[in-house]
Formats: structure tokens, sequence, C-alpha cells
């Protein structure tokens, strides 16, 4: 099996080299689409000879993303951001794989860590964080702009042991700057299901956010973290429906 890694990059100097070093040993090739970096992404990028940099207008998660898996040289693609980083496990298990290719088409699937604020978080629903990232080129492809992208196929789902690192925020502000980005782009895709937003969703909700992710879901155990994700993706869900209440004005 030869694999083609894809990733999608904009202004991502702080974390790419990371992500590359856990990568171009063992795969054949790495297709980089950036959307116009700023930084030193591309000069990072061009370190690494298996690289192969393009420089593409960016057309959303998607699109973009699916523009960059057709210029893939091989069958199987593993599709990771730049702030991701496959861990020593995950490495050995995505090796085996590759050295004893299944006799029938399936998917990959594994866990992935966050590290949040300098802190691995295993509670309040961020783990396992399963995610299908190992597929073949042309039984997949990515769905849905707004957000959070979805990898759309018909075939069968293995699961590899080791996890994929997730490098996510590194402090509070950042959380909070991309929460609220997160809470327009949701706004914007309720509005246009013509959804409405009334007193329940804009109070009740953040609330059963909170409460679910940090009681429920055991985020007490991650001590004054913990709390601020919690805090901070219930404040998130508020902004969201109050964002959605003034499209309606």
């Amino acid at each position: 099996m030869k694999i083609s890694v894809v990733i999608i990059t904009l202004n991502e100097e702080a974390n790419l080299k990371r992500c590359l070093d856990s990568l171009h040993d063992w795969v054949e090739e790495i297709i980089i689409v950036d959307s116009g970096s700023t930084d030193r992404t591309k000069a990072i990028a061009s370190q690494y000879r298996k690289v192969k940099f393009i420089v593409h207008s960016w057309e959303g998660y998607s699109k973009t993303k699916n523009y960059a898996n057709q210029l893939a040289a091989y069958e199987w693609i593993l599709s990771i951001d730049a702030d991701e980083v496959v861990s020593e496990e995950l490495r050995k298990s995505l090796i085996q794989v590759k050295n004893c290719p299944p006799e029938a088409l399936c998917v990959y699937e594994f866990n992935r860590l966050t590290n949040y604020c300098g802190q691995w978080i295993r509670y309040a629903g961020w783990y396992p964080d399963k995610k299908v990232r190992l597929f073949p080129k042309n039984h997949a492809h990515w769905e849905g702009d707004f957000v959070h992208e979805t990898l759309k196929f018909e075939l069968p789902i293995q699961f590899l042991k080791g996890d994929l690192l997730h490098y996510s925020y590194t402090t509070k502000a950042q959380h909070q700057e991309k929460t609220y980005k997160y809470a327009q782009l949701h706004a914007e895709q309720l509005h246009q299901k013509q959804k409405k937003a009334n007193f329940f969703t804009l109070y009740f909700s953040p609330l059963f956010t909170f409460l679910k992710m940090y009681f429920f879901k055991l985020g007490i155990l991650e001590g004054k973290l913990g709390f601020q994700l919690c805090w901070i993706s219930a404040w998130g869900t508020y902004q969201k429906y109050k964002l959605l209440g003034s499209h309606s004005d």
C-alpha cells in the first residue's frame, strides 16, 4: 500500500514541522494545499523532500480537501491537519497496514487525543475522539463547509491502535476566538435551514452544554482547565443562538 498524506494549511508555522516530522520517513508523498499563508509555512514545508506544496484559493473545508485529494498520486490517502501528529503507536499501526494491505477495501479509524493549553484532555467528551482519516482515494469524499466537514463513504471501518495527537488551543483567548468563529458559522448554517432561536435555546441550551460536559462527561476531572473548556463551550452555544436570533431581526 502506498500512501499520500493530504494537509490543508493557512499560516501553520507553529505546527507544521511537528506534523511533518511524524510523517516524512514512512509515507510516499505529502500534498500540502495552502490557502495563501503569509508566515513561514511554505519555507518549513520546502525542507521536506516528499512535500508537494500547492497554493490554491480557499473554497471552504470540503471543496479544498477534495481538491487536495485529487492531487494525490496514490490510491490511499491519510488526511490530517497541520496541528496533528501521528503518535509512535499509531505510526506502527499505520505501517503495519501499509505493509499488509487489506484484501477488501475499507477505511481506517483511530482515536484523537487533544492537548489543550498544555494539558492532554481525556474527559469532557473530548476523548476518544474517533476519526476516519485513512481511506481509498476514489471511495470517499468530504461534505459540508460551514463548520466541520464530514468524510462520506460506504465501506467497512477498521480500528487502529494509537492516538492522533491534536495540539489545539494554547491559550484561553485563542479558544474563545475560535469558538466565536464557529458560533458564527453554526448560526449561518441554522439560518439557511430556516431555524429560529428562542428563549429555551438561548438560555437553556448553553446550560445543558455545560452540565453535560462538566458533570456527565466528567470534565470536572480535568481540574481548572476542564472548567474553562466546558464554560467556553457553553458560551459558544449561547453565542450561536444569539447570532441566529440576530439573523431573524
